[in-house]
């Protein structure tokens, strides 16, 4: 017999496509779509490849974002929109999200030189690179966002091309906790 109970969580939702835990707009997403395309090797030594070779190349993005209608633009790394707290195996990149409370929580962070983006990534497993003066927290009911020739990644699947406008759907869903 499973024991629990249920409870009542948060989604977010674009168009008619909803996700859990965190959509990845950046860096991130550019390196899921690097090792998407490659056929060796396989698990995570992939990831680390594409890491590495995108990381060659990559120059901060620039995004145009409207946050409950404050439109912002600035250039960054990534842009994370998180109902939850962490995604890709255990990265909190939305340290403190909360499944449950109707908002969503937007991590931006801002241009950083790639040894700075080495250096804080181990940081992402604990949650401790909200201290980094890169780092930039909102938490917002709806979120546009909008970057040339990016598509994001939702709860580690492909989901779709920006822009997209993301919104939390309080107590969409029941699962048994």
């Amino acid at each position: 017999m499973i024991a629990g109970h249920a409870r009542t969580i948060d989604l977010a939702r674009s168009g008619d496509r909803y996700f859990v835990t965190v959509l990845a707009a950046g860096f991130d997403a550019i390196v899921n779509e690097r090792a998407n395309r490659m056929t060796w090797p396989k698990g995570q030594m992939r990831y680390n490849l594409a890491t590495l070779a995108e990381l060659r190349t990559f120059r901060p993005l620039a995004y145009t974002l409207d946050l409950d209608g404050e439109t912002r633009h600035l250039d960054a790394m990534l842009v994370a929109v998180g109902n939850g707290p962490s995604f890709g195996g255990g990265l909190r990149i939305t340290e403190g999200a909360v499944l449950d409370d109707g908002l969503l929580d937007v991590v931006v962070i801002k241009p950083m030189s790639k040894a700075g983006l080495v250096t804080t990534y181990p940081k992402l497993f604990k949650g401790t690179h909200v201290t980094h003066p890169q780092y930039e927290h909102h938490r917002v009911r709806r979120i546009t966002l909008a970057a040339a020739g990016i598509v994001s990644y939702a709860d580690g699947e492909r989901f779709g091309a920006l822009p997209l406008t993301v919104e939390c759907v309080p107590g969409a869903l029941t699962v048994l906790a």
